[in-house]
């Protein structure tokens, strides 16, 4: 096996020493690979050569949006994809291998790992694999990672502009062919991570999301902990292979734990194979 390692070492849980870690790890294990650790501006280029240069695998330590961006550029055709937790949220490692550190899930992957088939959903051409939302409520991740950056000032005045857009920009829907809805906001889960949805299901888990009042936002967020979220009368829950949604300007989101801004009309569908995963055998 041939592997090339990508690691990222300004990721929130990486570290310096993550390069030397990852080489030990390769040695202990017999693996032919390279280690490469690019600068933040860097980064996507030296994914794309990785990839380009076609080795068994592509193992990322990384944020969320490095992980997605690997997958995205390696397809159903290119090589294996390990994204190991390197990020702070780690939305796509946690979902393929647990909440382990990511030398644990190099490791694992190495030993006995084997390939899985991870489907997806598109939006406007961006792909996303565990989870995307869509409406004002993306608008705090923007404030969040604003408070990572630490811009205290930043943070708050997104935090601020969040709370103004609720209930004032509601998106419209229509999810394969169904009668059109209205909706404050609009959540995709992959089968992946989604508990209604078998792990082969041709469909994402739609979810329109729609409060009338703060009364309303409070009872969803204590569904939401109880894990009875799909229960309350403001959310209504089906599937979807194809959609569209639209607004009265551009639409917010988050995918995969990154914020994006999208246009103020976006198509929506299910990829049934998106890329090739690197994981454990069970």
């Amino acid at each position: 096996m041939r592997v090339e390692v990508v690691v990222n070492i300004a990721s929130g849980s990486v570290g310096k020493d993550a390069p030397a870690q990852a080489e030990a790890i390769l040695a202990a294990h017999g693996v032919e690979g390279r280690v490469h650790a690019p600068s933040e501006g860097e980064l996507n280029a030296c994914l794309r050569a990785a990839i380009d240069s076609r080795p068994d695998a592509v193992l990322v330590v990384a944020g969320d949006g490095t992980a997605r961006a690997a997958a995205e550029m390696a397809g159903p055709d290119g090589p294996m994809i390990a994204p190991l937790p390197g990020g702070t949220m780690n939305m796509l490692p946690h979902a393929l291998y647990g909440v382990v550190p990511w030398p644990e899930a190099m490791a694992a992957c190495l030993e006995n790992g084997q390939t899985r088939m991870i489907s997806g959903g598109e939006i406007n051409g961006r792909v996303f694999f565990v989870a995307a939302i869509l409406g004002s409520p993306a608008l705090w991740a923007e404030a969040r990672e604003a408070a990572r950056a630490g811009r205290a000032d930043l943070a708050l005045m997104r935090a601020r502009r969040a709370l103004r857009r609720a209930f004032s920009g509601r998106l419209r829907y229509v999810l394969d062919g169904r009668p059109k809805g209205k909706t404050e906001a609009l959540s995709l889960m992959c089968p992946l991570v989604s508990a209604e949805l078998d792990a082969n299901e041709q469909a994402l888990e739609a979810a329109a999301l729609d409060p009338s009042s703060a009364l309303d936002i409070f009872r969803l967020g204590v569904s939401t902990v109880t894990g009875n979220w799909r229960d309350d009368p403001s959310v209504v829950v089906g599937r979807c292979r194809i959609g569209k949604v639209w607004a009265g300007g551009r639409i917010p989101a988050i995918l995969d734990g990154e914020p994006v801004r999208l246009d103020d009309t976006v198509s929506i569908r299910f990829r049934p194979k998106a890329f090739r995963a690197l994981v454990p055998a069970v």
